[in-house]
């Protein structure tokens, strides 16, 4: 297989987007290509393209999706919109609580910039790599229970972002949550799931008590269309509330009484509840941790491609992979390649391994030392030094972490670890991959997390990719708020990753992921999808799939991917699997054996992502296209 390098790199971008976006002759009725169209995979799709032009709200759960078109059309704008969709999706536990942690990225139109919100939890204190020794864990924290449990983050960037760059009050946004919470029929993916873990959660008294609600019954979890009640739930939000009126009738302003709100659920009686259920369990978190959590407002980190400025939260979660992956990709003529051929689907598995590797060993959380060399990870020097490193002939399982530190001008202080590895720390776990673990696997790999995406006519633009507190998730207290577990990503020694080991304050490297694209100066595109570690493999190839393969924000949202287990997962044992290849059932059997040749393990399935979400701007018509792919239960509503 040869190198093939794009002679010229600016051609692809113009010609994607006049043919293919903006071109309405270019598609059918329901967004799909016409007949003859010169990509085989651009076609009709399974769900229509949203049109909107007022405004769209995209997220996890039709109902939740309902809560933020409820919140436009009472003159809410997309800030508003997106916080009060994720509420609604933290009610209702769509792999996600109250004690999450919420990512954004954020336009606004007023300043033309994009804003991050970093709203992670922290390590608590005690929660030292000591600690979790002690406790008879070798490598990282444990994936469930009160141990692994970070301060929630959720609250408090839902009303940072509120009294920031939203408009409404708090009471406005959370009415439909506490609706919910008060009762709403539950879908059947969180019933079944609460269900499933009615054993696992007798040892977490308050999650039983709301998991559980048929005690001794052959079901003792909820069925699907049950009316499902969170009472402590709904008095925690009504709390926030009654303290955002009192601050209103002290004469406070709106930004004021939002944070009258947060100061009782990080300083207040609710955080004194989450401080005693959680101890109670065995927790860890204190009225210290909570009080001295905030939410950080960032600049995000960015790479452009063909033109087009690609904007990722910091290492704190892995969103810089996908700017690794097109600075790498910049440099190669992927038309010539063929859509999902063997060279097309070597070169991005390679890519990402690269860029995944560096991830694995350079990502941690920038507020600590030491500091992450972002520079040098993000600089296209760096991409083309990693490309000299490819085997364009077979995979290859050994790819390990590159050393961005010569490329912004350092020597590398950690050069005695990257020696280390590509020995047994670096190598897959053998002869214990049965039927279970494998499944296991896989679920750990691309479960969790939801997403949102909302835009309005104004300009203003969220991407957002909540997490933490899925089920089964310690509920702290009578608060009704389940607690993240998100401990587990840390490591507890230097050796893997000696940015990321557990120290109290600390946030663990996330997988979580949102994403914003701007061309010209002007919103191009707004994207995330669930998916855990897979999440910035498919995120990039949606990118492609609009910017290379020429189709419409809807056909890029179902549009076959391709993923890649050869990284450490971010859960549970954090297994390693290289060579291993996750299709789509579309591609082409020639190809799949070519590959097989190449050294992969060759998994074919029928979906190869978590549910893509996103929003793409439409400058020519004054319009907004959304797309929400048909891999879950993601829904959009747009006007």
């Amino acid at each position: 297989m040869r190198l093939r390098i794009a002679s010229h790199p600016s051609r692809l971008s113009v010609l994607a987007v006049g043919c293919t976006l903006l071109a309405a002759p270019c598609l059918d009725a329901q967004g799909g290509r016409e007949r003859g169209a010169r990509n085989p995979a651009a076609a009709r799709t399974a769900k229509p393209v949203l049109h909107g032009r007022h405004w769209v709200a995209i997220t996890g759960k039709p109902l939740a999706a309902t809560a933020g078109a409820r919140i436009f059309q009472q003159g809410g704008n997309a800030v508003d919109s997106a916080c009060a969709m994720l509420a609604a999706t933290c009610t209702m536990w769509d792999t996600l609580s109250w004690g999450g942690e919420t990512q954004a990225l954020i336009y606004d139109p007023v300043q033309k910039k994009v804003i991050g919100i970093n709203g992670l939890g922290v390590a608590p204190s005690g929660a030292t790599a000591e600690f979790y020794k002690a406790k008879g864990y070798d490598k990282y924290p444990p994936g469930q229970g009160p141990l692994a449990a970070v301060t929630p983050g959720t609250p408090g960037a839902l009303m940072v972002m509120l009294a920031e760059w939203g408009s409404m009050s708090l009471e406005d946004v959370l009415a439909p949550a506490i609706e919910m919470a008060e009762g709403y029929p539950i879908e059947a993916s969180a019933a079944n799931g609460m269900n499933r873990n009615a054993k696992r959660v007798k040892d977490w008294p308050y999650t039983a008590a709301v998991y559980l609600p048929h005690p001794g019954e052959d079901r003792e979890g909820p069925r699907a269309g049950e009316i499902f009640v969170q009472s402590d739930l709904q008095a925690t939000l009504l709390k926030l509330v009654a303290a955002e009126r009192l601050a209103r009738s002290e004469g406070k302003s709106r930004k004021e009484a939002i944070m009258a709100a947060y100061d009782r659920f990080y300083r207040g009686d609710i955080a004194e509840e989450i401080v005693r259920g959680t101890q109670e369990q065995g927790g860890l978190i204190s009225m210290e941790d909570l009080d001295r959590w905030q939410v950080h407002i960032e600049e995000p980190v960015k790479t452009s491609y063909k033109g087009i400025d690609v904007y990722k939260l910091t290492t704190w979660v892995q969103g810089p992979v996908m700017l690794q992956a097109l600075n790498m990709l910049e440099q190669l003529d992927l038309k010539a390649m063929g859509f999902n051929s063997a060279e097309y689907i070597h070169t991005l598995y390679q890519v990402m391994n690269h860029a995944y590797a560096d991830r694995d060993f350079y990502y941690g959380d920038p507020y600590f030392p030491p500091a992450e060399p972002i520079l040098g990870l993000l600089s296209k020097d760096y991409a083309k030094e990693r490309l000299k490193q490819f085997d364009w002939e077979k995979n290859d399982p050994d790819v390990g972490p590159g050393d961005p530190y010569p490329f912004q001008g350092e020597k590398n202080p950690f050069a005695h670890l990257l020696e280390a590895l590509g020995g047994e720390d670096r190598q897959p776990e053998e002869g214990k991959w049965d039927e279970e673990r494998e499944r296991e696997w896989e679920e750990a790999f691309t479960a969790g997390t939801t997403s949102m995406q909302a835009a309005d006519k104004n300009g203003w633009i969220v991407s957002m990719t909540p997490s933490g507190g899925w089920i089964p998730a310690v509920i702290a207290g009578k608060t009704g708020v389940g607690l993240s577990q998100r401990a587990q990503s840390f490591v507890l020694d230097d050796s893997s990753n000696p940015f990321n080991v557990i120290e109290p304050g600390k946030r663990p490297r996330a997988t979580l992921t949102p994403s914003l694209a701007l061309k010209d100066g002007k919103p191009f595109l707004s994207f995330s999808l669930q998916g855990g570690d897979s999440q910035d493999q498919n995120l990039l190839q949606m990118f492609l799939n609009m910017v290379e393969w020429e189709m419409n924000v809807q056909q890029a949202c179902e549009g076959p991917n391709i993923g890649s287990g050869q990284m450490y997962s971010s859960f549970g044992d954090h297994a390693y699997v290289p060579g291993r290849l996750t299709v789509h059932q579309s591609v082409q059997p020639e190809v799949i054996e070519k590959l097989k040749s190449m050294g992969y393990e060759v998994r074919v399935r029928p979906r190869t992502s978590g549910p893509l979400n996103g929003i793409w701007f439409d400058w020519k018509n004054g319009s907004m296209w959304g797309g929400s792919s048909n891999n879950g239960e993601d829904y959009g509503i747009a006007w």
